[in-house]
């Protein structure tokens, strides 16, 4: 149920702000209230969700001061990996990272399969260096930096943009550059700003102010 409810957090199927009944919840789920409060409960813990007393629960807007700080992690996780790249890297790890990008290139590829090829190319540039188990503890942290990936990618709507600096970033592993490989690395993990700021100027109410301001309780969002 947690991964249910957290995953429609993350695709913003339940979007920045919206107001979440455990009632309307668990009836959409066939669940029971029980499973949903606890599930709430651990996505608050996360960031992901607000509770606010006699008001209700929320989806928590994307906090920029979390989407940095989760960047901060990735990137020092990214990138001190490709220091401890092998002199010949595993074949059989290379070779699915090109099938990887092959599908990343597909014509009209819907933008949650991208997502999740993203996803899995990363997780597989840390196996490269023998550090993929810490790949769940980065997915752990950055929740509100992948809403503002996706907000980005919904917005842009250019795969291929990434899916050129997923390429010049595996050319140059393969390559054993490693200063290439972390340069282009750094930007790429950072492109993701300019496009969250030009959202944010257009549409400020899916991102938090900061100023702890208790919000006012609309209908639920339910997804078909």
């Amino acid at each position: 149920m947690y991964e249910t409810l957290r995953r429609k957090v993350l695709t913003l199927a339940l979007a920045p702000g919206a107001a979440l009944s455990e009632n309307e919840l668990a009836a959409a789920l066939g669940v029971s209230r029980t499973p949903v409060r606890e599930s709430l409960i651990l996505l608050a813990e996360e960031g992901l969700v607000q509770v606010f007393p006699q008001v209700g629960s929320f989806v928590s807007r994307v906090d920029m001061q979390r989407v940095a700080d989760a960047q901060f992690l990735r990137e020092a996780v990214e990138l001190a990996a490709l220091e401890d790249l092998p002199e010949t890297p595993d074949a059989d790890v290379v070779a699915a990272l090109e099938a990887n990008l092959a599908r990343q290139r597909e014509p009209g590829i819907d933008l949650e399969e991208f997502f999740a090829l993203d996803e899995e190319f990363h997780r597989g540039l840390l196996e490269l260096s023998g550090h993929d188990r810490a790949w769940p503890t980065v997915v752990s942290a950055k929740g509100h930096l992948d809403r503002a990936r996706r907000l980005g990618l919904y917005e842009a709507n250019t795969p291929e943009v990434f899916a050129g600096q997923h390429e010049s970033i595996l050319s140059a592993v393969v390559a054993h550059d490693v200063p290439l490989a972390r340069a282009t690395m750094r930007t790429h993990l950072r492109e993701v700003f300019a496009d969250i700021e030009r959202i944010r100027a257009r549409k400020p109410e899916l991102f938090a102010s900061n100023s702890g301001s208790t919000p006012v309780r609309r209908n639920v969002v339910v997804w078909e």
